[in-house]
């Protein structure tokens, strides 16, 4: 019985030993893995804000291959190199124009005159922007037809469309046409896509119109066909080919650039409807008042002021020691009872032949 339980007993050591041992070893293990993660997660927190940074440079490096590539198809379709030439066919011809000196024609004067009127110009570029927004190509020929069909029968008859213009009452505020044109062009930017393509043409058809007024009233007052037709030319130029070179990068990015736009343009518009009506300041010199001395010029000598009763007539004009007299014969005056030799005597000596001698002049005897 005692050598059974010597060796229970060595067995339950044993058993401790054994369980001791594998619960060391676990927690060793544990020990282990702990200081390994540790030690990973150090590198791994090291490491992140360089891991970062790189994957950042390749996004962008990324998003630049993207745009180049996307630049370079746009760039290759015929749409952006039809926009291009037409674009730069207007910038060279005003180049030209103004580089070389040269004696300006008609065509020429039209097409640069249309370029001068710096409003409605402005207006014209903001509808160009509305052209680049375009989703369909109806709405450019519905924008270019309002602006041709209000300009055309303007220009066509010209004289009695203005003679009625001006009996109307439409005839006093001709001048408020041009600055509500640059307003309606900025706000048509600031409009859904969906008024949009109302709010344009009815811009348009403004700003033909105030532009047929401009182009009517100085083309000479002699209806010169050339400068009306290029001066037709270049609005339609600048009309057009901004925004169809616009129209080949049109995409959600364009929204905000075209409401500062539409703003810049509301802002000139009210700028140029306020000036006016602020009156000019007459900085010109007065004019010479005759009834002052020396034609009221400042360094004419100053004379004492008269008496009251005096200038009233209650009292004579005090004696200023010279006396004129004038004979009733003609002869010379007399100034202070002395007669004036300097002028000749006007009347005729007595006896004196006042008529002339036209008898013949009587030669020798023969």
């Amino acid at each position: 019985m005692s050598q059974r339980r010597l060796q229970q007993r060595a067995n339950q050591k044993n058993r401790q030993k054994r369980t001791e041992a594998s619960s060391g070893g676990a927690q060793s293990g544990a020990a282990n893995a702990g200081s390994t993660g540790a030690s990973n997660l150090g590198k791994s927190g090291a490491t992140g804000p360089l891991t970062a940074a790189h994957d950042q440079a390749g996004t962008d490096h990324t998003e630049d291959r993207t745009a180049r590539a996307h630049f370079t198809r746009i760039a290759a379709t015929a749409s952006f190199r039809w926009s291009l030439a037409l674009f730069l066919a207007g910038v060279v011809t005003v180049a030209l124009a103004l580089s070389i000196p040269h004696e300006f024609a008609f065509f020429e004067l039209g097409f640069l005159f249309t370029l001068s009127i710096y409003d409605l110009v402005l207006a014209m570029l903001g509808i160009s922007v509305a052209i680049g927004m375009a989703v369909h190509r109806a709405e450019i020929y519905t924008i270019v037809a309002c602006f041709l069909a209000v300009m055309a029968p303007m220009l066509l008859a010209f004289d009695p469309i203005f003679h009625a213009i001006l009996q109307s009452p439409l005839g006093g505020e001709l001048f408020l046409i041009a600055p509500i044109a640059v307003m309606l062009a900025g706000v048509v930017l600031w409009l859904p896509a969906k008024i949009r393509r109302i709010g344009a043409p009815v811009a348009a058809g403004v700003i033909g119109f105030s532009l047929s007024l401009f182009i009517g009233l100085d083309d000479f007052g002699i209806g010169i066909k050339e400068f009306t037709l290029t001066a037709v030319i270049g609005a339609l130029w600048i009309l057009l080919a901004p925004g169809l070179l616009l129209r080949n990068f049109r995409g959600p990015w364009l929204t905000i650039p075209a409401r500062i736009v539409g703003s810049w343009l509301v802002v000139i518009g009210i700028i140029v409807l306020v000036s006016l009506y602020v009156p000019l300041g007459n900085d010109a010199p007065a004019l010479a008042d005759p009834s002052t001395p020396d034609n009221g010029q400042m360094d004419a000598p100053a004379l004492p002021p008269l008496d009251p009763a005096v200038e009233e007539g209650l009292e004579d004009a005090p004696d200023s020691g010279f006396e004129l007299t004038i004979p009733e014969d003609g002869s010379n005056p007399l100034l202070n009872g002395t007669r004036l030799d300097a002028l000749p005597d006007l009347q005729p000596e007595t006896g004196a032949d006042i008529l002339p001698d036209l008898a013949p002049e009587s030669g020798p005897a023969p």
